[in-house]
């Protein structure tokens, strides 16, 4: 996939990504879209596979045979009689399945069996760990081929039928070690890093081998001779397998945390892995590697990290997944194909060539017999799909190659449940839904008819309930609004000298389902009984506020009338409505009056009078000098419409004959000058 469209799996599915919504702001007819690799995964795969250019078709058909003996598989081994070897966790039980069944062959005592392979003559020989041990099967009876010096860990072995040896991968000292058959053991590379955790022998006797904690991959000529075949700049060289024309696959993750090896400074038992390969959060890369040394990514995960790798009998890579138990391949044009989706969280091995082939899934342990590719018996099954309210549904069309059965079931629960209906009847051709309305629905396709059969595009067309969208709160925001004295300007700071006959009118409204609105907006004298429009006749509002103009209105207190509608988006036998009025406007466009003013002395006294009000200030200054100093009332505070005030301005006031003047604004911004000489 080189996964640039990588599965994003949006399993939260409000609206769905999936949904073709047309117009976002309006909630008609919208139909579910699924038409690419995303809108197809996160369901149920049996028998199908899903790849990159947005096609369903003939996957795996995979047996499931589960293991009671096993906490996890992290080995396996195809045997010449049709049998599978696997190594576990589980006190390190090598375990033979046979068909649809399964039995303990040998417990090794040890933590895990990591690698397994066939030696000398068939023998049976295991990697294993935390001892450092190679051990053998001969028979039923293992016994111990050798104890690597200063190893805890024996990732992997790989024998060299040419060479008559066999070579471990090991830790933590980063040693790759040649074992004759008598179990005599040398160093033939010592690496960096702490941990060799592949190796692969080619059939010219090249060693390659990969490392962690830093991924490099290595060519190992001969005894010490090795050079860095590539650098993944990541965690872990995880796995390597050979194709048939000499290329070289290997898998490389970036593990969060680190590898699941454990530190060389740290004790095997405290930090290194638990008999359930344990749960890594990670990222992975496969590459393939020309004869000639030549790489090229074939795939790049960035949602989870690989674990298992083969080449099956079509000469095509395959990689299973460590945590969502899937299975991958891609081809040379870089078409990536989700070929199996199992129930398990890892595969921790899997084999696709000859005639026993498996994929072995980790926790639990369950063993697939691969059937076949396809099958009448191939279902692909969506993820549920949200229609965000309760839909009813339209005609299903679909775009195939061959004949397909499509069918659905709904239900109002995220998880479908004993709720859900039923699925429907199969569909052979385009049709209406046969599913009642719900919010969600998930479709179902069957190969039944043609197990050739591919599948490109569903598409399920649904019109939702439409729900009253609910005015919640409407609020005027001018300085003549009563209640509003937070926000004008503090008393003796800059005031407008120009009047404000705005009333900036905002409201807020629960929408569930998301229709475009319109809003109608109309005032009423308090006292009177009629409403008249505020918006001019052919005014379409659809924001959530509105520049209410109230120069040409009289004076007094208003309510505010907002109606929401969704008609917009619906018919008028659908749309619906919903109205709020606001608290008290105040409308107030002229200015106070100031009466009785008159000077003794330095001592002015007066009254500020205003027509709505409340006054809000009180200024004085010695006319001509720019300054202006505030006053309070008697009482102390401005809150009525009038005010009474005694300023004494000796303090600013020089001596000798003055004109001064005040001024008194309104909560409005309207206001008076009057003038007063002083002696």
């Amino acid at each position: 996939m080189t996964r640039r469209r990588s599965i994003l799996a949006a399993l939260a599915l409000l609206l769905c990504s999936a949904i073709d919504a047309g117009d976002a702001g309006a909630v008609g007819t919208r139909s579910f879209l699924l038409d690419s690799e995303e809108d197809y995964d996160g369901g149920d795969l049996k028998g199908v596979a899903i790849d990159s250019t947005g096609k369903l078709r003939a996957g795996l058909n995979l047996g499931a045979t589960s293991i009671s003996d096993a906490t996890g598989v992290w080995s396996a081994l195809p045997m010449p009689d049709g049998s599978v070897l696997l190594g576990t966790g589980n006190e390190g039980k090598l375990l033979r399945v046979t068909g649809a069944a399964s039995k303990v062959v040998a417990e090794t005592k040890a933590l895990v069996i990591t690698s397994l392979a066939q030696a000398w003559g068939g023998a049976v020989v295991m990697g294993t760990l935390p001892e450092g041990k190679v051990l053998k099967l001969d028979g039923d009876k293992v016994s111990e081929l050798v104890k690597l010096k200063d190893t805890e860990h024996v990732w992997q072995v790989a024998f060299d039928a040419k060479a008559n040896v066999l070579y471990a991968a090991t830790g933590p000292e980063g040693k790759l070690y040649r074992i004759t058959a008598g179990g005599q053991a040398q160093v033939y590379f010592d690496a960096e890093e702490q941990q060799l955790m592949s190796v692969v022998v080619a059939p010219d006797g090249t060693v390659y081998t990969g490392a962690s904690d830093k991924a490099k991959l290595y060519k190992v000529t001969g005894p010490g001779r090795a050079s860095v075949l590539y650098d993944f700049g990541r965690t872990e060289v995880r796995a390597l397998a050979l194709g048939p024309k000499g290329e070289l696959y290997a898998i490389a993750n970036e593990i969060k945390g680190g590898t699941q090896a454990p530190s060389k400074t740290k004790p095997a038992r405290a930090a290194g892995p638990s008999e359930t390969p344990k749960p890594m959060k990670g990222t992975g890369t496969l590459y393939r590697f020309a004869p000639d040394g030549t790489p090229e990514q074939l795939l790049d995960d960035d949602k989870e990290h690989y674990v298992s790798l083969t080449v099956g009998d079509d000469g095509q890579p395959y990689v299973g997944t460590g945590a969502e138990g899937k299975i991958y391949t891609i081809d040379a044009n870089h078409n990536s194909v989700l070929v199996a989706d199992t129930d398990e969280r890892q595969i921790g091995a899997l084999s696709l060539t000859g005639k026993t082939r498996f994929v072995a899934g980790s926790d639990p342990v369950v063993f697939h017999a691969v059937r076949g590719v396809g099958g009448t018996d191939a279902v692909w099954t969506s993820k549920v799909l949200d229609a965000g309210l309760r839909a009813q549904f339209g005609r299903l069309t679909w775009d195939a190659e061959g004949n397909i059965d499509i069918s659905t079931r709904t239900g109002n629960t995220a998880e479908p449940d004993d709720t859900w209906s039923d699925w429907s009847r199969d569909l052979t051709a385009p049709a209406v839904v046969g599913s009642p309305a719900g919010r969600y629905l998930q479709v179902r396709a069957r190969w039944t008819r043609d197990p050739k059969a591919v599948l490109r595009e569903v598409r399920i067309p649904f019109v939702t309930d439409n729900l009253r969208a609910v005015l919640t709160e409407v609020t005027a925001e001018s300085p003549a609004s009563p209640g509003d004295s937070g926000k004008l300007e503090e008393s003796g700071g800059p005031i407008s000298d120009k009047a404000e006959t705005k009333v900036s009118l905002k409201w807020k409204v629960d929408n569930p389902d998301k229709d475009k609105l319109r809003y109608r907006v109309s005032y009423q004298l308090i006292g009177t009984n009629e409403w008249y429009d505020a918006l001019k006749p052919s005014e379409l509002l659809t924001s959530e506020n509105y520049s209410w103009e109230t120069a040409d209105l009289p004076e007094g207190r208003y309510r505010i009338r907002v109606i929401a509608s969704d008609e917009l988006s619906n018919p008028p036998t659908r749309a619906k409505n919903h109205r709020l009025e606001s608290g008290v406007v105040l409308v107030d466009n002229t200015p106070p009056v100031i009466a009785d003013l008159r000077a003794a002395g330095r001592v002015i006294d007066g009254v500020a009078l205003d027509g709505v009000g409340p006054i809000q200030r009180i200024e004085i200054s010695v006319s001509g000098s720019e300054e202006w100093y505030p006053f309070y009332p008697k009482d102390g505070i401005f809150d009525e419409q009038r005010e009474e005030f005694t300023a004494d301005i000796s303090g600013f006031a020089p001596a000798g004959a003055l004109l001064v003047s005040v001024r008194a604004y309104d909560s409005a911004n309207n206001f008076v000058v009057r003038h007063v000489s002083v002696r």
